[in-house]
């Protein structure tokens, strides 16, 4: 009889999945805000701070500390996110991490030195890691696999145009107004999305007693910090082989390698790196990686290129990145929809080749590159990202269980924050090599290589030149994500469950049960365990 009953899952699972209905539209609202206000923060702050070296007296190596700082508590928080969701809920630690936040904000507001606006950015910067990981968690719990790909579509429009608009905002904001809105202006919006928090987000319903593994934490948060740290100082100082860029990397990697051996051996790790042994999980991981180094290191050189060679404001410069935020917004919903039904890897190679081909353009650029020629450009880029981050992220989540995805979502966003720490160290150290190249008398390091503008100057067609073959590494870095994404399943999530046999993965017979009964709107399926 059972062997009867086996084709009926497949028949059902190929219905379309249930579309985003109000109650999940208002949640993933209430993400969005938070989201926006954690991505924004770290590139709002970029165009001010050489504003705020001079309005504290101190060295531009002193003040860089109020984005390291930041930075650094980012990656500190990240790793205790999972085990905090699961232990005090994810609607309780949401609200947690705002009110951080948004105390993190107005004190940075009212600072009145160098130090306390690094102390208070740290604190900042505590609030703002756990927003990321907590909003994904809540997302995939609510949503399920079948529509994880349309949701990401949703939150990922403004995931990718912050980045894109910080320098804009804080341009705005500090040539109109005070270095001292660009944290004020998250005051208003961290307000409305508290409010919105806890009238709208879904009350968890059990908690886990699990305890904090200490050992775990005292290697990974610490480990995270010092790559973190060590790729920082390599983007600043324009090298690989300073001192500080070595000892950041080697502790850190160190950290980490030790951290890996104990989470193995560990009944109850901080992060569960079993669950790489699931291949959907692993190849997605891989591919967010790549491409964060892709986003967050090219969002580094994009806005210097309009800056040194062309001679445009901070605030013009963001503006010509525009168009990689519009081909984002059209191709994110589309390419969340295809997800859902036919899989990630029908869609993110496609991507990944969009995201090469509209990054070629900048491989030639001069000192009078056709303007609308780039922004066509930036447009296929754009187009090319929204069909690669969010659907690559999303399909991390089709064969994990409920319990699994607060500390999946962890390792998910540790390896994006990584990976685009890399990027941004390795295009900035090649940059700067190839300026030297071009002009050795530019050999004192990243801050005085990459000056001022050149425009009208006779080395403005060597400067050109040296972005031009960074930008050539940046298609590389690219088609690299190539590797994992062919990897990346090819059917829907409905299909993929229905298809995955009792064991082959890492979800619990119970959970597969609950999650193809989301697929097919609560209607149980004959051959499943129903739920109690």
């Amino acid at each position: 009889m059972a062997s009867s009953e086996r084709p009926e899952p497949k028949v059902r699972s190929e219905r379309p999945p249930a579309t985003i209905d109000p109650a999940l539209r208002r949640i993933a609202i209430v993400v969005v805000l938070g989201i926006i206000m954690s991505i924004l923060d770290t590139t709002i702050v970029i165009v001010a701070i050489d504003t705020l070296g001079r309005q504290f007296d101190t060295t531009l190596s002193a003040i860089q500390w109020v984005s390291t700082g930041y930075l650094l508590a980012l990656s500190t928080v990240i790793p205790l996110s999972g085990w905090a969701v699961e232990r005090f809920g994810a609607k309780r630690m949401w609200i947690i991490s705002l009110v951080l936040f948004v105390l993190g904000s107005m004190l940075c507001g009212l600072a009145w030195s160098a130090p306390s606006l690094i102390i208070f950015r740290v604190l900042q910067g505590f609030g703002g890691g756990m927003i990321m990981p907590i909003g994904m968690t809540i997302l995939a719990r609510e949503a399920g696999p079948a529509r994880m790909g349309r949701v990401m579509g949703l939150i990922g429009v403004p995931a990718l145009l912050a980045p894109v608009f910080g320098p804009v905002i804080g341009g705005l904001l500090v040539d109109n107004l005070s270095w001292r809105w660009i944290f004020y202006v998250n005051l208003p919006v961290g307000i409305i999305a508290l409010v919105l928090a806890a009238r709208m987000l879904p009350a968890d319903k059990e908690l886990s007693k699990s305890r904090l593994d200490v050992v775990g934490l005292a290697l990974i948060s610490p480990g995270l910090a010092a790559i973190v740290y060590g790729l920082s100082e390599a983007g600043s100082s324009g090298s690989l082989t300073n001192s500080k860029v070595i000892a950041g990397v080697v502790v850190g990697v160190a950290l980490l390698a030790a951290f890996a051996v104990h989470a193995l051996r560990a009944d109850d790790p901080l992060l569960d790196l079993r669950l790489y042994k699931n291949r959907t999980f692993t190849v997605a991981s891989l591919t967010t990686g790549v491409v964060g180094a892709v986003l967050f290191g090219a969002m580094f050189v994009l806005p210097l290129y309009y800056q040194v060679v062309r001679g445009y404001s901070a605030l013009d410069a963001g503006l010509l990145l525009a168009p990689q935020g519009l081909g984002a917004m059209i191709a994110m919903p589309i390419g969340g929809r295809i997800v859902d039904r036919a899989g990630a890897g029908r869609v993110v190679p496609f991507g990944i080749l969009a995201i090469a081909a509209g990054t070629l353009a900048y491989t030639q650029v001069t000192p009078d590159t056709s303007i609308v020629l780039l922004a066509a450009s930036l447009f296929v880029r754009g187009l090319g990202m929204g069909f690669v981050m969010m659907p690559a992220m999303s399909s991390a989540y089709i064969h994990l269980s409920r319990a699994e995805v607060p500390r999946a979502t962890t390792m998910v966003n540790i390896v994006q924050r990584v990976g685009g720490s890399i990027g941004t160290a390795l295009f900035a150290v090649v940059l700067e090599r190839q300026i030297v190249a071009g002009l050795p008398a530019a050999a004192g390091g990243g801050e005085n290589a990459i000056g001022g503008s050149v425009v009208g100057t006779p080395v403005a067609g060597i400067i050109s030149g040296a972005f031009g073959t960074t930008f050539w590494w940046v298609v590389g870095l690219t088609l690299l994500a190539l590797i994992p994404a062919l990897l990346l399943p090819r059917v829907g999530a409905a299909a993929a469950l229905a298809a995955a046999e009792p064991g082959a993965s890492t979800r619990e017979p119970e959970a597969t049960a609950t999650a193809i009964d989301d697929l097919t709107d609560g209607a149980p399926m004959a051959g499943a365990a129903q739920r109690p």
